[in-house]
């Protein structure tokens, strides 16, 4: 049988299909779980976040307008709630220590300790565009279009957070 796509699995799922739905999440929450944990810098966060968005995105299938992919759609969901949780774990406490990365398959892009302080220092919003980019693959255009900015305004701020971790990383080896 030919591997379904998204958009046959979402009709399937609207259509009441528990298999599909299942397949949906098999598929996405690999991607959802690392953005999520790229941004919260905590292993419980990011199960929170992205169960939350999960859920979320499960219950809003019926907006879904199928224009972009299912993928994106997701995304910016598990960013939203993801950057929702670390502003109010912000304003109720410091988030807990920073999680360190451990043997897991989800966070196989994430091994080298240096580089994931340097992340989980960054302001949120600045992980979730470095995150979108370099661990999720989306090109500045469709960051933009997930957080609703302008592409400049991304582009310079990944510039900006690129030339951050450079200098941070350059400094813990001199």
């Amino acid at each position: 049988m030919a591997k379904r796509t998204d958009e046959q699995l979402v009709a399937e799922a609207l259509a009441g299909s528990k298999e599909a739905a299942s397949e949906l999440f098999r598929r996405h929450w690999a991607s959802s779980w690392r953005a999520a944990y790229a941004i919260t810098a905590s292993r419980a966060a990011a199960d929170d976040a992205a169960q939350d968005a999960f859920q979320r995105a499960f219950r809003a299938l019926p907006s879904f307008d199928g224009n972009r992919s299912f993928a994106a759609w997701l995304h910016r969901i598990v960013v939203n709630r993801a950057l929702d949780l670390v502003r109010t774990e912000r304003r109720l406490g410091a988030l807990e220590d920073s999680d360190e990365p451990a043997a897991d398959p989800f966070v196989d892009g994430m091994r080298d300790h240096e580089l994931f302080a340097a992340l989980a220092a960054l302001e949120p919003e600045r992980r979730a565009i470095v995150t979108l980019r370099y661990w999720l693959d989306y090109s500045p255009a469709e960051i933009a279009e997930l957080l609703v900015l302008p592409v400049g305004t991304v582009s310079s701020r990944l510039s900006r957070t690129l030339q951050q971790l450079r200098l941070q990383l350059e400094a813990n080896h001199v």
